[in-house]
């Protein structure tokens, strides 16, 4: 399964059950680009179970105000809609994967 591509639109639909993680990015962000594989990993490996998802930032401004994201990437744990954790900056697989498992 690929990332799945979250929008305003979509957005809460999306992660109202169960456990899914968002990054939040954008194309012009050199960092962002470097998680960007990990979370396709992260996609592969939970597939049918969890949720991997992105948010472009340039396009969803208001999702990233939400959450208060003022530096990118910032990914978000979320279960049934609420927020558990939260990480700002690339990290290797491992640290998403142990999140993803306390919860």
């Amino acid at each position: 399964m690929a990332t799945l591509h979250l929008t305003n639109e979509n957005f809460d639909e999306t992660i109202k059950e169960g456990i899914s993680l968002v990054d939040f990015w954008a194309e012009w962000c050199g960092p962002c680009r470097m998680l960007g594989p990990v979370m396709d990993e992260l996609a592969r490996v939970y597939e049918g179970t969890h949720k991997i998802c992105k948010v472009n930032v340039d396009e969803a401004g208001d999702l990233a105000a939400r959450f208060g994201v003022m530096t990118i990437p910032t990914v978000i744990l979320f279960k049934d809609g609420e927020e558990l954790d939260k990480r700002i900056g690339v990290h290797p697989k491992e640290v998403f994967e142990e999140m993803i498992n306390k919860a």
